[in-house]
């Protein structure tokens, strides 16, 4: 084997290995774009089909980022388009849904209902805003105080001390 070649074979192992395979539509290869949206369905696959029964198909829309947060027990943050977030907790038995505080565990099909619900109730919040003053609400300049305006504190009177010694 010549240098030559070895440099070939080397450059297409290279590009099969760091560039991703490309999409042959004629194929019927599916496009897969959540692959490079949210990284960690690809290291955990479960976790997109418990995503997709909690928010349908077309999840994407509705997230902006999944976090890996904790190794053990595997636990998620999944931040809504809305700034607000919930959690999901892989355990042996099932996933748990952590959201707004309360538990529900997704093995029961009555807890993965109330869950669904919860979530859509936070994403019916809307979007966050920037906490604003309520003069910057009104429009008008905040005003400032002149310190000849505050008043005085008052003096205290101590009380008389008591002679306990007789």
């Amino acid at each position: 084997m010549t240098k030559s070649e070895l440099r070939d074979k080397i450059k297409t192992l290279a590009k099969q290995v760091l560039i991703p395979q490309s999409v042959d539509l004629d194929k019927g290869n599916d496009v897969s774009l959540n692959a490079l949206k949210f990284p960690v369905l690809g290291k955990f696959p479960e976790l997109k089909k418990v995503i997709v029964d909690l928010l349908t198909q077309q999840y994407e829309i509705f997230l902006t980022d999944i976090q890996w947060v904790a190794p053990r027990p595997t636990t998620f943050r999944i931040v809504l388009a809305n700034g607000e977030n919930f959690i999901l907790i892989y355990t042996e038995r099932s996933w748990i849904a952590k959201v707004e505080g309360k538990k529900y565990y997704l093995l029961n099909l009555s807890e993965e209902e109330a869950a669904a619900e919860s979530i859509a109730r936070i994403l019916s919040y809307g979007l966050k805003e920037e906490t604003q003053s309520p003069d910057e609400l009104s429009g008008e300049e905040p005003t400032e105080i002149n310190p000849e305006e505050i008043p005085a504190p008052e003096e205290n009177n101590p009380q008389p001390e008591i002679d306990t010694t007789a």
